[in-house]
């Protein structure tokens, strides 16, 4: 692991077997999209094993991948509207999901190919290194029979809704740290009714963002088979969209 000073790194300068992590703070939903079909098209350009990370929370926001359907929403569009949730279209997997602060979502931009990974090894090892993020916060979780996901006593608390191009990996995996439940209630996203709930929640007490962020990276890494990393905080690409967020209860 290394931590570089700067973020002006080209990543096309050399040849790497490194995964690249951008802590980005709080970022709007189209602007990760954005960023992310940058490097997707930068990794598949490449022949070495470098990927990328991202990780970041979004202003509240409900996203619907190719498995789901306005019938996973359990409220109407025009109280949507009034909480300035967008609602997002995407080839992903997965259904109808809410992102929002307190919620950590993590978009490996890897490729699967070069890392020996196939479609369901992929999942597992998401599955796995949220599973050891919460051994470490002594939850106990298990993965997704049904579904893709991590699953604990109380519910789900984390989902993983990925899509492949080229063998190069994009959107991910979110994991509910502390975000507002109620949020979260605003669609039914597990098949066989599991209600969501969070690391906060499992645990009955306040869970720091920066200690499951940090311990998220490390077993991503280690599970994705990479020996090194960089961390970098935000990013040059980052293209931000201001906008209000207002989210009433």
């Amino acid at each position: 692991m290394s931590h570089p000073s700067a973020i002006d790194w080209s990543p096309r300068a050399r040849r790497s077997d490194s995964l690249e992590v951008y802590l980005l703070g709080r970022v709007d939903f189209a602007s990760a999209v954005e960023l992310q079909e940058r490097w997707v098209y930068e990794i598949s350009g490449r022949r070495d094993r470098q990927g990328a990370l991202f990780l970041c929370e979004h202003p509240p926001v409900v996203t619907i991948g190719r498995n789901g359907s306005r019938s996973q929403l359990l409220t109407d569009e025009q109280d949507l509207r009034s909480r300035l949730m967008d609602v997002h279209w995407l080839n992903r997997g997965g259904g109808a999901l809410v992102h929002s602060p307190g919620q950590l979502a993590a978009y490996p931009i890897v490729p699967l190919d070069r890392l020996g990974l196939g479609l369901a090894d992929y999942r597992a090892a998401l599955e796995r290194a949220v599973i050891g993020v919460c051994s470490e916060l002594k939850v106990a979780a298990t993965g997704g029979r049904e579904a893709p996901g991590v699953f604990c006593r109380t519910g789900q608390l984390a989902w993983i809704a990925s899509a492949v191009r080229n063998w190069v990996t994009h959107q991910g995996l979110f994991l509910n740290v502390a975000p507002a439940m109620h949020l979260m209630r605003l669609v039914a996203s597990t098949p066989g009714g599991a209600p969501p709930t969070s690391l906060a929640a499992q645990r009955t007490r306040p869970v720091s963002m920066h200690a499951a962020r940090e311990h998220l990276i490390r077993h991503l890494a280690e599970q994705l088979g990479y020996d090194r990393w960089h961390l970098y905080t935000g990013h040059p690409l980052l293209e931000r969209t201001r906008r209000m967020v207002h989210a009433p209860a």
